[in-house]
C-alpha cells in the first residue's frame, strides 16, 4: 500500500526508530525510501551565509550517510535529500513533488501531566497539515544505527 515513504531527519539519534521503520514498511511493499534533511535558512540573505550553508549541508550528508547505508544494505531503494528552508514547508513540498504515500516521522511521548505540551513541534504540524497519511513513531533510538543508541 505505501510505496514512496519519506522520512524527514534531523540527524539527531530519536530519527533511528522512524528510519527503522520506513525500512521494515518498505521491505513489506516493495517500496522505496527518501530520507529528507532541511537546513532551516535565516532571515538574510543567502549569499551571504553561502559558506555557513555549505559546511551544514555537508554535515547533513555526512550524518544520513548512516541512515542510508543501513535501508541499502536491507535492500530497501534509498536516496537522500537536502533542501534549504522552513522545515515544515520544505517537508510538504517534498512530499507533494515526489508523490509520497506515507511521511514517517518521530515524535515525542506525550506527558500525562502536560497533554498540551508540544502540539507546536514539526511532527504535529506535519500531521495535521500533509496531504498524504502520516505516521508518528515514538520510541529511542535503534543502536543498529551509528549514533542511534541513547
Amino acid at each position: 500500500m505505501f510505496r514512496r515513504l519519506l522520512v524527514p531527519v534531523d540527524l539527531t539519534p530519536k530519527n533511528a526508530r522512524a528510519v527503522e521503520v520506513a525500512s521494515g514498511l518498505a521491505l513489506q511493499s516493495g517500496g522505496e525510501v527518501f530520507l529528507l534533511h532541511v537546513v532551516e535558512t535565516l532571515d538574510l540573505p543567502f549569499e551571504e551565509l553561502a559558506d555557513f550553508y555549505d559546511r551544514l549541508q555537508a554535515q547533513a550528508a555526512s550524518k544520513m550517510q548512516p541512515y542510508a547505508e543501513m535501508l541499502d544494505s536491507a535492500g530497501v531503494p534509498v536516496s537522500g535529500h537536502i533542501l534549504y528552508g522552513k522545515r515544515h514547508e520544505k517537508v510538504l513540498e517534498f512530499a507533494d513533488e515526489h508523490s509520497a504515500d506515507l511521511i514517517i516521522v518521530d515524535s515525542h511521548r506525550i506527558e500525562p501531566g502536560k497533554p498540551g505540551k508540544g502540539f507546536a513541534t514539526l511532527s504535529y504540524r506535519i500531521a495535521i497539515t500533509a496531504t498524504c497519511p502520516v505516521l508518528l513513531v515514538k520510541g529511542t533510538g535503534d543502536s543498529r544505527i551509528p549514533g542511534g543508541e541513547r
